[in-house]
């Protein structure tokens, strides 16, 4: 097992080893997460390759849809079961993505653009991110927020429009069992 997966699968309650994988299988999120991994790992018509693909569509019930093209760091972790999108984008290490959240590409004052999140990164149930911006690391976005502007490190994110404040330790509790 890689370091990705080991880091993932530490996320869903300090699980780790081949009984912890076990444990984690029975995880949605960490199920789909695997498998996104084990696609990106291995190419499309190889044999591996389609055997991971056939499985991600079995387990991913309609609910979760993320591009293998998403470059996704270390501690990925999905809560709940719920439509989840995630277009090809970039997302740091240990961020936690909430149902019914949606993180893709805007066009916007003539240009294409696709986000990227840093470290330590909570997205609340409801939450649209979106357009060519950067989320800073320790962000908390609160639920049914509607993120399209750059937000820097520290920060909480809430409404529709959404609006930040600099806090200390913005996501507190809520980013827990982080991978170093």
């Amino acid at each position: 097992m890689d370091e990705v997966v080991k880091g993932d699968l530490y996320r869903y309650g300090k699980l780790s080893g081949i009984k912890g994988f076990i444990q984690g299988w029975f995880f949605p999120g960490f199920r789909y997460t695997f498998l996104l991994r084990m696609i990106v790992k291995h190419k499309k018509f190889t044999l591996k390759g389609i055997w991971f693909r056939i499985l991600r569509r079995l387990f991913a019930y309609k609910e979760y849809q993320i591009s293998p093209e998403a470059h996704i760091g270390e501690g990925f972790y999905l809560y709940h079961r719920g439509t989840v999108f995630i277009g090809p984008v970039t997302i740091g290490k240990n961020c936690c993505v909430s149902h019914n959240v949606t993180i893709g590409r805007a066009y916007r004052n003539g240009q294409i653009g696709r986000p990227i999140i840093g470290d330590n990164v909570w997205i609340g149930p409801g939450a649209v991110v979106v357009g060519k911006i950067k989320i800073g690391n320790n962000v908390f976005i609160a639920p049914n927020s509607v993120v399209n502007f750059d937000v820097p490190d520290n920060a909480m994110v809430s409404g529709f429009p959404a609006r930040y404040i600099i806090k200390e330790n913005p996501v507190g509790d809520w980013v827990n069992d982080i991978v170093d």
